[in-house]
């Protein structure tokens, strides 16, 4: 390293460090705000402040461009999949730190348009943007210990198994939707964040695995089991849809013991809900195959080209 390129590279730490502290304080100023004045809040603003999202998320965007700049040009992401990656996490933090959050809790619908980010769209979009490399090239060394231990690891290898990951990807869309179940955890917020949480974890883990524009190896698994576990997904998610759709009994009265914002009754509320998971939730599944097959034409013809 010459002499000349040691400032360059203590100014770009000092900026680093700069960019981190204002998230700290950004945290610390929103806390504030949301604790003590929470009525006086715009609907942009968190309903109710979770440092937690907070910080998965702006530390996610903060890492993602500084390991952009540090990783060689030809490993860099796409600058379209750069974009897909901040609409992904913004879409996310959307639904989980504005006043949205508060109307998904009091309406059946809305609840399910959050997740339907959570689980669908915007995890979907944060998986297109392949930021893996790049927020990796950025995390501390200290914190990329625990996270490439082998524990970790054997947990990541069961995740996105290719038979155990849909099976998962499906199993956070109906154990949630369990009437009893989705009962208590409305009314209890600790449940009602690991809900949230869980949703939104699986779909990165999931979409991670089948949108991987490579080919196996280094990707987990092939294009056709890719393709096999979109197929597997569609039919499960538009069945409960569609049997929440068409129902005439209300099976989520919590909406009603909560208070429903809009005046609606709980039947159509269920029924709106229910649209939102057959029709865009279930064409999740024909965009991920769109996606997958895309990516295998793409690989055949640079492989074809190198070829030549």
């Amino acid at each position: 390293m010459t002499a000349a390129s040691l400032p360059a590279k203590a100014n770009g730490i000092n900026r680093e460090w700069v960019g981190f502290a204002a998230i700290l304080v950004g945290g610390v100023v929103l806390y504030i705000a949301t604790t003590w004045f929470p009525a006086e809040m715009p609907f942009i603003l968190p309903w109710q402040f979770e440092w937690p999202v907070y910080l998965a998320t702006t530390l996610s965007l903060g890492w993602f461009f500084i390991g952009i700049r540090r990783l060689p040009e030809r490993m860099r992401p796409h600058p379209w999949r750069r974009v897909s990656f901040v609409i992904g996490v913004l879409s996310v933090y959307a639904v989980l730190q504005t006043h949205y959050d508060f109307l998904a809790q009091h309406m059946f619908f809305l609840h399910r348009g959050q997740h339907l980010i959570l689980h669908d769209i915007g995890t979907f979009l944060i998986a297109l943007g392949t930021p893996g490399a790049a927020i990796w090239a950025a995390v501390p060394d200290w914190l990329k210990r625990p996270l490439s231990s082998r524990p970790v690891r054997a947990v990541v290898d069961v995740i996105q198994n290719p038979v155990v990951a849909p099976v998962l990807f499906i199993s956070t869309v109906y154990v949630w939707l369990i009437p009893q179940l989705h009962t208590r955890v409305m009314l209890d917020i600790n449940l009602y964040d690991f809900m949230n949480w869980s949703v939104a974890i699986e779909g990165i883990f999931f979409w991670s695995l089948v949108l991987d524009p490579r080919p196996s190896p280094p990707a987990r698994i092939g294009y056709g089991w890719r393709a096999l576990i979109m197929l597997a997904i569609e039919p499960p998610e538009m069945i409960v849809g569609a049997v929440i759709t068409l129902s005439r009994t209300d099976f989520y009265t919590v909406y009603k013991i909560c208070g429903r914002i809009f005046p609606i009754d709980g039947i159509t509320d269920q029924n709106y809900g229910g649209l939102i998971i057959w029709i865009p939730g279930g064409l999740m599944g024909l965009i991920g195959l769109l996606v997958v097959l895309t990516n295998m034409f793409m690989n055949e013809e640079k492989g074809a080209y190198a070829q030549s």
